[in-house]
């Protein structure tokens, strides 16, 4: 059975995420609080800015814990949100923002990040 989670203000394929690709994205903490960090800005913002954010979360990181985190979403984080269509990567101008299909996150995203406080 497929099911697709939809912006409910488009009814283009663009804007549609099946489930399972809903909570694959959300099941790691950096990738939730960057997509929720990422659903209260306008616009676009800096890679480098995201992942200060990323780290500071948790704390306050030594200059390699935070090295460390951008490696990690730069590799590993970064290319499962472009490759769901959820964020736009400009490699150019260091810039992340979000797409349409990222808006049918933005539920879940308030629950996880009330029970993540």
């Amino acid at each position: 059975m497929k099911t697709d989670i939809s912006d409910v203000n488009s009814s283009g394929s663009d804007t549609s995420l099946h489930s399972n690709t809903v909570f694959e994205l959300l099941c790691e903490d950096h990738r939730r609080y960057a997509l929720y960090y990422l659903s209260r800005k306008v616009g676009a913002v800096s890679l480098e800015e995201l992942v200060d954010r990323i780290a500071h979360r948790e704390g306050n990181p030594t200059g390699d814990r935070l090295e460390q985190i951008a490696v990690e979403f730069h590799h590993n984080h970064l290319r499962k949100l472009v490759d769901s269509k959820v964020l736009r990567y400009d490699a150019d101008a260091g810039t992340i923002e979000r797409r349409a299909a990222a808006r049918s996150l933005d539920p879940y995203l308030e629950l996880a990040f009330t029970t993540d406080l």
